[in-house]
């Protein structure tokens, strides 16, 4: 399957000499859409730490990389060499702060892992200015029906296949079982999944010894996903610190489980800016229908907005709006630090448009302001044409973001 990612990294090589980190979720395309560069050269290396045979190779340092890779050869095309999951070795910073410095130029580098590469300060001396990050996300509606590098921020819409939106509902946005489909399989994949994510993942790269309430605590956040996230209250709930669940939230969201967006404040009397709402990276988790459907709306929102900064089109960030008198938008987009659109996200397109877009989007000055309906069917036309607030298609606005 092809994806816009692999598009990014082609770009990237053109233009730049900074490795490439690729970062995202376990099973989300990572090794698949890096090893798809084998196309762009004849001298390709690829190298997993999780690989025994692997991970001798890189023990012997860079030169010893080096000559595996076949680096000390003249070539007539730039090699490429992948390293995978290389986070899990304890001096990853120092070895690639050395191979890169040594064979800048010489050969273009991607870095992948399942959690952030900057989250882990081992290994010593920083790699600020020797790589570009690149978060992958899982499949979107947008990518279902355009691979090529975007050029800006908000495209034409278009139809989807037949049944691509629901599928993507029911699936989740992970390839494989979106592709195959099969809800026996979804079922056991995503069990196996949160399972390794936190029995293996979790357990091995970070210092929790308490498993069995951070499960607990992923449960929760499971079926409160879109809520205001109350760190007390979980407190009291898992039987640990206020400051403990704050930290084993960040363990979650650096190992792709659940993202946090913070209230917008600027410019709103007494709005709420303290606590976050939680979503999760996989929408099919949640089992409130009216619950998903604001989860996969929100994926789609930030995937969006990691693209447009990751690609170097500007600053974007997701936010939601609240204020003491409990008048709320689900979502705000910033660009650059000012507001840009507004999204409240309803299944259906038969309730009226709601008040709280009109005096939010009066109060920031929002260029637009969507009510987005689970329920419409498509229509060819730019939603973005419209400032004034209104109802639109899920299946029109999300296919013209990423």
């Amino acid at each position: 399957m092809k994806r816009i990612y692999t598009s990014i990294i082609k770009e990237h090589f053109k233009r730049h000499q900074q490795m490439i980190f690729l970062v995202g979720p376990r099973q989300a395309g990572k090794t698949t859409v890096s090893q798809m560069t084998k196309e762009l050269t004849s001298q390709f290396t690829y190298l997993n730490w999780d690989n025994v045979d692997n991970r001798k190779i890189i023990l012997q340092g860079v030169s010893g990389v080096a000559g595996f890779a076949g680096l000390d050869k003249l070539t007539s095309e730039v090699p490429i060499i992948i390293f995978d999951e290389i986070h899990k070795y304890g001096k990853w910073k120092i070895f690639l702060k050395g191979f890169f410095d040594t064979y800048k130029g010489k050969v273009n580098i991607i870095v992948t892992g399942s959690s952030r590469l900057d989250v882990y300060k081992k290994g010593g001396d920083s790699l600020m200015g020797r790589y570009f990050l690149y978060r992958l996300h899982q499949l979107s509606l947008g990518e279902l029906g355009r691979v090529d590098l975007l050029k800006k921020e908000i495209n034409e819409p278009f139809q989807n296949k037949n049944q691509d939106f629901e599928n993507l509902f029911k699936n989740g946005g992970f390839p494989e079982p979106f592709i195959k489909n099969d809800t026996k399989f979804l079922n056991r994949w995503k069990n196996l999944r949160q399972k390794q994510l936190i029995r293996e993942d979790i357990r091995d790269l970070s210092r929790i010894q308490e498993l069995g309430q951070i499960e607990l605590l992923a449960e929760i956040l499971r079926h409160q996903a879109g809520q205001l996230t109350n760190y007390s209250n979980l407190a009291n709930k898992i039987n640990v610190s206020s400051d403990t669940v704050r930290r084993w939230i960040q363990t979650l969201q650096s190992f792709f489980y659940c993202f946090t967006i913070q209230p917008w404040s600027k410019n709103i009397p007494r709005a709420l800016i303290k606590e976050p709402k939680t979503y999760l990276w996989d929408w099919i988790n949640v089992d409130d229908v009216g619950s998903r459907v604001e989860n996969f709306v929100a994926s789609h929102l930030l995937k969006a907005v990691n693209y447009w900064t990751d690609c170097g089109l500007g600053q974007y960030a997701l936010w939601f709006i609240r204020d003491k008198e409990k008048r709320e938008v689900d979502f705000l987009v910033s660009r650059d630090n000012n507001p840009w659109f507004l999204v409240e996200v309803k299944t259906s397109s038969k309730v009226g448009i709601s008040k709280n877009l009109a005096y939010f989007q009066n109060k920031i000055k929002a260029k637009h302001a969507f009510q987005v309906a689970f329920d419409m069917e498509y229509i060819s036309k730019d939603c973005f044409k419209h400032t004034t607030p209104i109802i639109v298609p899920a299946r029109t606005f999300l296919t013209q973001l990423v």
